[in-house]
């Protein structure tokens, strides 16, 4: 049984067939989905969604979405993990983070947001699923300041010492569609090269398609998408267990380990 760490299941891509997209994903062997919200008015949406599908979810602003959000949706979100701390089908805060790749951002503002989020998570007890986009020094230095219970480093390509740290602080570290593709030289280097105990699997679907959806520029111009799902999970484990040398099994049983252990309240979920 696999477990997607990280999908956008609430997104416009899936409208038309979410329902088809969940049947596909616990065919496929993907039991358990974590759906990270990325502002307020989605919170409600992730939640119905964990429970209409016996999946799990977590709430958070994703710094992507800081500039538009009110100071007053800190205090929201608050609100939610107040009222739902008790909810087992939330396991973490997120998507938090900060992104220092888009162009134009407000990375003051961002850093605020990041922070006020890791204090929410420590008073809630609950770990953070962080966003890590050219940002992996600034969010271990805000880790560093407020002490969270740990997380999922999502869609990390940092360097192996950064790696090393996010770990030791008790983070996991998500893999998926990137390194499928074997132009990823560092992505797919990490995958090999950090302890067992850390990797865990995500999809970020619809987003990060593995190389096989991967789709031109010609071709999306013709009107071909390249659309990703959590049903597409065993297939990136199987690339992961080539790098390390592990049979499929041994995938399963790390990757959904390590997912328990960074995101306790998915004990007993599946």
């Amino acid at each position: 049984m696999w477990i997607d760490t990280h999908c956008h299941l609430d997104a416009p891509e899936f409208d038309a067939d979410r329902a088809a997209v969940v049947a596909r994903a616990r065919a496929a062997g993907v039991s358990m989905q974590v759906l990270p919200a990325v502002e307020v008015a989605n919170f409600d949406t992730v939640r119905h969604l964990a429970h209409e599908h016996g999946l799990a979810y977590a709430l958070g602003i994703h710094p992507l979405y800081v500039d538009r959000a009110a100071d007053e949706d800190l205090d929201r979100l608050q609100q939610a993990l107040a009222m739902h701390r008790d909810d087992p089908r939330l396991v973490a805060v997120g998507e938090i983070g900060l992104d220092h790749f888009v162009p134009g951002l407000n990375r003051d503002r961002q850093q605020r947001f990041y922070t006020a989020q890791l204090k929410l998570a420590r008073d809630a007890g609950l770990p953070v699923i962080l966003h890590v986009r050219r940002s992996a020094d600034a969010l271990l230095a805000g880790l560093r300041r407020v002490d969270v219970p740990g997380g999922i480093a999502h869609a990390f390509n940092g360097s192996r010492q950064q790696a090393e740290v996010f770990a030791g602080l008790g983070f996991a570290l998500g893999f998926g569609g990137a390194m499928s593709f074997e132009r990823a030289l560092n992505v797919r280097a990490l995958a090999v090269a950090v302890d067992a105990s850390v990797p865990v699997l995500e999809t970020d679907a619809p987003d990060i398609a593995p190389q096989w959806l991967y789709r031109t520029a010609a071709q999306r111009a013709a009107g071909q998408t390249s659309r990703n799902e959590p049903a597409e999970l065993p297939r990136m484990a199987a690339v992961l267990a080539d790098l390390r040398g592990w049979t499929l099994t041994e995938t399963a049983e790390h990757c959904a380990s390590n997912a328990r252990r960074v995101l306790p309240r998915l004990v007993g979920r599946w």
